[in-house]
């Protein structure tokens, strides 16, 4: 199948939106299953050792029609986080919205900069949110998670800066259960139609028009409905602050799904079990150059999975600096995760991260070991044709990678597939293929109906 882009139509009533990174850190520790560019900015992302599209429906749009001014001009953006928010929804939305060249500011609602994410997850953010009270941002956006929702609401500075917002014209948006939780108890959502998390639906009927819209923007306000919406989502922001040739521009690399919401499909050959002794243990490598969105939406899955993932640094200080200046810190460095045996070893993509791998010695040991054990290997992105591809780890086998780089590839007569299993191996294209990437990986370990199980709890897939 082609990769096409997920076009959305925008028309809006209300809206004109009319402005250098700072740094915050992201750290990812073990958690288990939940409901589940221009950037100078740094971020930081540890993994410990764990067990861990769009059809937007809108009903208003100048903003969209004024593309080509707008993309012009710098834009600031506040993402507020608070402990108990949902990191997968926050990490797609801050990097796909500086795939842009928005000014992303990170502002804690806690005391502390630092705060505790949905499970075990630490984000230690820009600023503290008594900080950024005399700054202008031409867009709020509120990440979901429960209780990090509640963390929201519960903030009287937080309230008045999105008040202001809200009745200066300027765009305001909310995923997954902030919606219902903050905006709709803000009483932010009168006479418009929102969305939000499915569980949350009832109470978000209480204080908008509820619609099951995987994204909805009216007005200056867009609401969108959990992590496998976020992309979608934060795509729509960006037409929303840039325009649509902007969007256009920013989604195209991302190879996202052309049909948001249905069930994912994999393109399998030379069918074959992957088992593991219990819980499966994999291995992600990563390196400085490593595409983080994908290494992200990889770990997250596998972790609500329950599988136990590791982490490991290809490089000399565990902490490597990914392709958008996020700032990831492994678990181990490669040399420690070597000792072991892993049911699956999983490249994440990125030009610089897989020029990396390539010229690690150990790490393409490893794979070939993996690969003449018979065992489970894989790879997304620039990685199938940078790494794979000249270490012969794709001899005899059917694989795709970004479109960009399918042209490495010795055979490139399966490269249309989304994701490509064939016997032990799974390659996949492109960040906006990570999801369904992981899903596979889950459904060769767990089966079908665990992955769709899980599809479903993220809203990937209608629940």
């Amino acid at each position: 199948m082609k990769p096409s882009m997920a076009r959305h139509s925008i028309t809006t009533l209300t809206t004109s939106f009319s402005t250098q990174p700072t740094c915050h850190l992201i750290q990812f520790t073990p958690f288990s299953s939940y409901f589940t560019r221009k950037p100078t900015i740094s971020t930081t992302l540890h993994f410990s050792l764990s067990k861990t599209t769009t059809k937007l429906s809108t009903l208003s749009s100048s903003s969209s029609s004024s593309s080509s001014s707008m993309g012009s001009i710098a834009k600031k953006v506040l993402v507020p986080v608070a402990n108990g928010i949902e990191p997968m929804e926050a990490v797609i939305t801050i990097d796909v919205l500086r795939r842009a060249g928005a000014e992303v500011t990170v502002a804690s609602v806690e005391k502390e900069l630092c705060v505790d994410a949905c499970p075990s997850v630490k984000i230690v953010a820009d600023s503290l949110i008594d900080d950024c009270t005399k700054t202008k941002y031409d867009l709020i956006s509120l990440t979901g998670g429960v209780p990090g929702a509640v963390a929201l609401k519960d903030c009287h500075t937080l309230k008045s800066i999105v008040e202001k917002q809200a009745a200066d014209g300027r765009l305001y948006a909310a995923i997954c259960a902030s919606p219902a939780v903050v905006l709709g108890s803000w009483g932010l959502l009168k006479g418009l139609k929102a969305t939000c998390y499915p569980s949350f639906m009832d109470q978000l009927s209480t204080s908008a028009t509820a619609v099951e819209s995987r994204v909805q923007q009216d007005g200056n306000v867009v609401t969108s409905r959990g992590p496998g919406t976020s992309m979608e989502y934060a795509v729509a922001l960006v037409e929303q602050l840039f325009g649509k040739t902007k969007a256009d521009e920013v989604e195209a690399p991302l190879v996202m799904r052309p049909n948001h919401g249905d069930e994912f499909l994999i393109r399998e050959l030379n069918s074959m079990q992957w088992t593991s002794n219990g819980c499966p243990e994999i291995l992600v490598p990563i390196a400085d150059g490593s595409e983080e969105m994908e290494a992200v939406i990889i770990i997250d899955v596998l972790r609500r999975a329950k599988a136990k993932v590791v982490v490991a640094s290809v490089g000399e200080k565990l902490e490597v600096l990914a392709s958008r200046k996020v700032k990831l810190v492994a678990d181990v460095h490669l040399d420690e995760a070597a000792k072991s045996s892993y049911d699956l070893i999983v490249l994440p993509g990125g030009l610089g991260g897989a020029e990396a791998f390539a010229a690690s010695e150990k790490l393409v040991a490893m794979l070939k070991k993996q690969m003449e054990a018979n065992r489970p290997y894989g790879a997304i992105c620039a990685s199938p044709a940078l790494v794979l591809e000249p270490h012969g780890l794709l001899k005899d086998k059917k694989a795709t990678a970004f479109p960009a780089m399918c042209n490495k590839l010795s055979d490139p007569s399966e490269i249309e597939n989304r994701v490509v299993v064939d016997g032990n191996l799974i390659t996949s294209r492109g960040p906006g293929t990570s999801m369904e990437f992981a899903l596979a990986i889950v459904e060769k370990f767990f089966g079908r109906e665990k992955a769709i199980e899980l599809a479903k709890a993220m809203v990937f897939v209608h629940p």
